[in-house]
């Protein structure tokens, strides 16, 4: 018998990258109203203090971090457990995506999704993980891939194969990490309606605009009910889930 709460995180501290917009901003909403100790990640701190403006409660810290700059990701997260302590989980929402056909798809395009999508939350949860970073009991860690990692669309080399190196790496780490009782999960969005996703769109014909979202039973989604996805496989009630990737697309791939 549930005799707890089904999601609590009263105490816990967590992480969250891309906090600045978009899915990352609703995900941090979300787990501040779900009693978490939000830390808000992203480069730009006035877009950062307006997602703090959204928090039920006063209980955020501000982490402006360029992800872009591998080499202080590490170190920064060290020093905010030593100021503030032990963090519970991480939370990579953070991306970047371009729509460029295949023929332009130069190697240093390529790269710098590469960077954001995947090596920079590689870098951030590894220094989550360290046994002075983490609580001792474990933590949760999630990483937002895509469902273009799972059915290709033109357009989107680069990225898809960044989210696909992404949710590769999860089961890796679930596996790996089940010894220091951290859970690693991925959650696939499709498309949700953001800022990021109207950039990506403007470079396509209003026909195509109109083929790609006619291709999801449900509609378009929005931040929140990927949000609530998050909450649900970050939450440390659910002790046993690791190594999943849950899709989340109002029925795009279930076509």
């Amino acid at each position: 018998m549930i005799e707890e709460p089904l999601v609590d995180f009263q105490g816990k501290k967590v992480l969250i990258t891309g906090a600045s917009s978009g899915i990352g901003r609703a995900i941090a909403v979300a787990l501040n109203r779900c009693g978490a100790f939000t830390i808000l990640s992203g480069r730009d701190k006035t877009r950062l203090n307006q997602t703090a403006e959204q928090l039920k409660t006063s209980s955020y810290y501000i982490l402006p971090l360029d992800l872009n700059e591998s080499s202080g990701i590490f170190p920064r997260i060290r020093s905010l457990s030593q100021e503030i302590g032990r963090l519970y989980g991480f939370c990579h929402s953070a991306g970047i995506v371009e729509t460029r056909p295949f023929s332009s798809s130069s190697p240093e395009w390529v790269e710098a999704q590469w960077r954001v999508n995947l090596l920079a939350g590689l870098e951030a949860a590894r220094a989550v993980c360290r046994r002075d970073v983490l609580e001792e009991d474990g933590g949760s860690l999630l990483f937002i891939s895509s469902i273009y990692a799972l059915a290709g669309i033109p357009g989107q080399i680069g990225y898809s194969a960044s989210k696909g190196a992404v949710t590769a790496a999860v089961r890796t780490m679930a596996i790996e990490l089940a010894r220091q009782n951290i859970r690693v999960n991925a959650l696939s969005p499709g498309l949700v309606e953001t800022e990021m996703m109207e950039k990506s769109l403007s470079k396509l014909s209003p026909d195509q605009i109109k083929a790609l979202k006619g291709g999801y039973p449900l509609g378009t989604g929005r931040p929140d009910d990927v949000a609530r996805a998050a909450v649900f496989l970050l939450a440390p009630q659910n002790r046993w889930i690791t190594g999943i990737d849950l899709i989340v697309d109002g029925g795009y791939t279930a076509r």
